[in-house]
């Protein structure tokens, strides 16, 4: 599943941002740090279990910015798609911008069009929602936060997340203790998936940075979903999903998986573009933007 993100904020509104961050999510900052990493044991344990080779993981859970995140998971959990406003992405400014990205990338998308049989538009429109087309990426160390929420199985842990939620903006405990359940379950085969592709393209996985649900690159993918989707776009043999021309390639591929194809109809199209984004008013501006696209 993917995730919409936050726009880019700036001048006053990115200052805002900070200090909104700061007075109501403090362990945001890295000052919050778990630098030991005990936190993580048990996570460890299971992951030494599936597979994962001991060493490696006790290197990468001892370094010191790999900690504990419940400032980016308490953002997360307490996320709402009806907060944002995707008005704006189809305003004339961004609508010019994305008209100038489809003539920079014209001959990524138009390949993509003929492997894939995705309307350009359409890619570059989820490409500008997701990303404003890859200008902000999102600066949530992923490994941390998808830790952090897997590790949420330890009734501890979870508590100091629960702590860390602004009383004003809490749900009740139970409704909690029930979502802390699904995305423990959730983001620990995000994790593996995380892993695995960092070991594959030979990365780091503590330098990789995006939303704080845990998606990344251009295109917004969750890590599971860069296993099974994700495709190498300027044929380089690697999948990086911070190039251009692997994020359309990607995009495309998903879409076409789900049951894009030429000529498909707004009723189907609708129903293919809610695979990317399980949001009514997302997929309605996806269709919009690629609408004004072809004007």
């Amino acid at each position: 599943m993917l995730y919409s993100k936050t726009v880019a904020m700036r001048g006053f509104a990115f200052t805002a941002s900070i200090l909104f961050v700061l007075v109501f999510f403090p362990c945001a900052m890295a000052i919050c740090a778990d630098s030991s990493g005990k936190k993580f044991d048990s996570l460890q344990q299971s992951l030494v279990k599936d597979g994962f080779d001991p060493e490696k993981l006790k290197a990468l859970y001892g370094r010191s910015d790999v900690f504990f995140d419940t400032g980016t998971v308490a953002r997360f959990f307490v996320h709402s798609e009806a907060r944002l406003n995707y008005d704006q992405f189809a305003g004339r400014r961004l609508i010019a911008k994305a008209k100038k990205y489809m003539l920079n990338y014209r001959g990524e998308l138009e390949n993509v069009e003929k492997q894939y049989g995705v309307d350009s538009e359409i890619i570059t429109a989820i490409l500008l929602v997701e990303t404003k087309l890859g200008t902000y990426l999102g600066r949530s160390q992923i490994l941390s936060t998808l830790s952090t929420m897997a590790a949420l199985t330890d009734p501890g842990l979870r508590n100091e997340l629960w702590v860390e939620i602004p009383s004003n903006r809490r749900i009740t405990r139970q409704k909690f203790e029930k979502k802390a359940d699904r995305r423990s379950t959730w983001a620990y085969r995000e994790l593996k998936a995380l892993l695995t592709y960092a070991d594959r393209e030979r990365l780091d996985p503590a330098a990789i940075h995006g939303s704080y649900a845990g998606a990344m690159g251009i295109c917004q993918f969750m890590p599971s979903n860069i296993i099974a989707y994700a495709r190498d776009g300027n044929g380089d043999e690697k999948i990086d999903l911070f190039d251009h021309s692997d994020a359309i390639a990607s995009a495309a591929n998903y879409l076409k998986h789900y049951g894009w194809h030429p000529g498909i109809d707004e009723k189907k199209a609708f129903k293919v573009i809610r695979k990317y984004n399980h949001s009514d008013p997302y997929v309605k501006t996806i269709l919009k933007i690629a609408t004004l696209l072809k004007d």
